[in-house]
């Protein structure tokens, strides 16, 4: 009797640990799902962008001050796509 007790506890210890290993591979998987590479590589040029038209000389007939404002344009929905994308699972293609 004392054999069965060990094998029941023993059981329910191996039963546990991988209930316990299969939420945490959903949980990794859908932050895999989640991450958005391609987006915050993008954010990461458009900011260097700003920073570079920041830099520039602004005899541009104002097409420089245009093109900042675009650039903070694209930043911003760029940002949200990413947000969008953490609160909804990540994954789609636009």
């Amino acid at each position: 009797m004392s054999q069965s007790k060990l094998t029941r506890r023993g059981f329910a210890a191996v039963a546990a640990t991988g209930v316990a290993a299969m939420g945490l591979l959903g949980a990794s998987a859908k932050s895999a799902d989640a991450y958005q590479g391609n987006m915050e590589h993008a954010l990461s040029a458009l900011n260097q962008a700003l920073a570079s038209l920041r830099e520039s000389t602004a005899n541009k007939g104002g097409h420089r001050g245009r093109a900042m404002e675009l650039v903070r344009q694209a930043i911003d929905e760029t940002q949200a796509g990413i947000e969008f994308a953490d609160e909804h699972g990540g994954g789609g293609r636009n």
